[in-house]
């Protein structure tokens, strides 16, 4: 097979044009300074992926994050919940092993009971494979309207580098027809591989790093193969978009594989979240959207690439249209999520964490 039939009829382009209705974003107000990890395990000594990361209370979890974001997308979207035919939740950190994230969420919103409700999961791009879906749902006109969220409290190793950065937070995404989208998506382009880079079996508490798989033949060439290919599939090129968003798992990478796309430093920095609120792994990609549309101008063009550890990456082709500005202000925005913090020490993100096991 050779490298063009291999990318041949990749590009994912709707039957009928379709688009973003309505968005929100939701971050948990307590945040761990990365400062308070390297003080436990290494005394202070050495630096810190991140300023600091999200951490949900005692009474949050994806369920409870997802119904405030979802929330404020139909705030945004300004549609009844009934007429939502999908309400689907990308996580990699569902509380439950066995019962849906999806119809807690579709009940506490008011969508039920005719709705499709589905968990979804494929790491930190979860998120983006409910998107795609619901992209799809909406573009066969099997929908007028669909849910889509990614959310996480992303758990890591007491001592790991993940505890500097595995954080809480997300977004949701309601498509729609894209006559009435403040955004349409033109086109998505999806590039996997069985790549051991991260992983954790079932029962298992904590995720395991593939180590030298993690860098280069995970992260770094699934986001440029996506992008490279969704970029020379719709003929486009870097310069052609106003933002770039890539998954955020600290600050370094989306910069770098910016720079291999051929994206300036200052078309990725609206959506460059991870030091302050951590990586949100299933909300990553979309938080940093939601902080991007926030900020967007009618016309402004934005390239979105998820990754998810496994290995993959979602890429999709956004355009931003006048109804935007209308809908700016009519929920919370990522950025209010953000200033609104309340910093914790380490025992007590112990304790909301439930790291100490009791019985």
């Amino acid at each position: 097979m050779t490298e063009e039939h291999k990318h041949k009829n990749g590009l994912l382009i709707p039957t009928r044009p379709v688009g973003i209705i309505g968005y929100g974003a939701y971050v948990p107000r307590y945040r761990l300074p990365a400062a308070e990890v390297a003080r436990v395990w290494t005394g202070g000594e050495g630096g810190t992926p991140v300023k600091e990361k999200s951490v949900p209370g005692l009474d949050e979890d994806v369920i409870t994050m997802s119904i405030e974001a979802a929330r404020n997308a139909l705030a945004r979207a300004g549609i009844d919940p009934c007429d939502l035919r999908a309400v689907w939740v990308g996580s990699e950190s569902h509380p439950y092993s066995v019962k849906p994230t999806g119809t807690v969420v579709a009940e506490a919103i008011g969508a039920t009971p005719a709705v499709s409700a589905a968990d979804w999961e494929f790491a930190c791009k979860a998120g983006t494979e409910a998107f795609t879906a619901a992209m799809g749902l909406v573009g066969s006109s099997m929908a007028d309207y669909a849910l889509a969220i990614g959310m996480d409290t992303a758990q890591g190793r007491p001592g790991d580098a993940l505890e500097y950065t595995a954080a809480a937070g997300g977004a949701a995404y309601i498509l729609g027809p894209a006559e009435e989208a403040l955004a349409e998506v033109a086109a998505s382009y999806s590039y996997v591989s069985d790549t051991p880079d991260f992983f954790r079996r079932a029962d298992q508490k904590y995720p395991e790093h593939g180590q030298r798989f993690t860098g280069e033949p995970a992260y770094f060439t699934h986001i440029t193969s996506a992008g490279k290919a969704l970029l020379e599939l719709s003929g486009a090129r870097a310069e052609d978009f106003t933002y770039a968003v890539f998954h955020q798992p600290n600050a370094k990478f989306p910069q770098r594989v910016a720079g291999l796309l051929g994206f300036k430093p200052e078309q990725i920095a609206p959506g460059l979240l991870s030091p302050v609120i951590g990586n949100t792994y299933a909300g990553a990609a979309l938080i940093g959207l939601s902080a991007v549309l926030d900020i967007a101008r009618p016309g402004d063009r934005v390239l979105v690439v998820s990754f998810g550890s496994g290995a993959g990456s979602d890429a999709f082709d956004i355009r931003v249209t006048d109804r935007i500005t209308e809908r700016q202000k009519k929920a919370p925005s990522t950025q209010d999520y953000i200033a609104r913090r309340t910093p914790i020490d380490y025992g007590t993100y112990v304790r909301y964490r439930g790291k100490l096991a009791m019985k």
